[in-house]
């Protein structure tokens, strides 16, 4: 368990709150099955990315990075099944909610995107910020087959979460002071790459 840094600033703001929170959270005895749920509810229709409970928890243990990025991938394309089957029979009663979400320009354009690149557009858009559950509900609207689409998330997801676990669990205790300490400018720059990844690609 980390002890609090002796010139660590007070945590008052709210990427600092969220962090605490998130400390205590990934030093939960039951934290592996929230990780589990939060990958896969995220995949399917939670709008929260799952890398907010994995980097703490490969922080906070170094030496589990590889089951906790097995974990999230596992569950990451459980719950992707799960929004492709919304999208292949539900697409018509989800677009109200998309649009409603502001979810309605991303779905377009990823249905474009899915119509040139297919198998590799599932890859592509696994690695990045953009709200997975609009990849794989957009995956079931557009008929992909389903085979192709769990081949596809087991990569693109697998890479993404391989890489934050194993890069934190590696350097894990020499950059976790640095991030408490500069934890505001760290969740800032997060937030604005999520939102500019995230209107880039509707813009798109």
């Amino acid at each position: 368990m980390r002890r609090p840094v002796a010139d660590e600033p007070p945590r008052t703001s709210l990427f600092a709150r969220l962090y605490a929170w998130m400390q205590r959270a990934a030093r939960h005895r039951r934290a592996a099955w929230w990780l589990a749920a939060i990958s896969a509810a995220e995949a399917s229709f939670f709008p929260v990315p799952p890398d907010v409970m994995l980097a703490p928890m490969a922080l906070e243990q170094p030496r589990a990075w590889f089951r906790l990025a097995t974990i999230c991938t596992l569950a990451s394309v459980i719950g992707g099944i799960g929004g492709w089957l919304l999208g292949h029979y539900l697409i018509v009663q989800l677009l109200p909610w998309l649009e409603r979400l502001g979810y309605s320009p991303a779905y377009e354009a990823t249905r474009v995107f899915f119509a040139k690149y297919g198998f590799w557009a599932i890859i592509l858009k696994g690695l990045t910020p953009i709200p997975y559950k609009i990849v794989t509900i957009t995956a079931g609207a557009v008929a992909m087959p389903l085979p192709a689409f769990v081949a596809a998330s087991f990569i693109g997801r697998g890479l993404r979460f391989y890489l934050v676990a194993g890069l934190l669990g590696l350097a894990g205790p020499a950059v976790e002071p640095w991030i408490a300490r500069y934890i505001d400018y760290v969740g800032w720059v997060f937030l604005a790459l999520l939102v500019g990844g995230f209107l880039w690609f509707s813009h798109r």
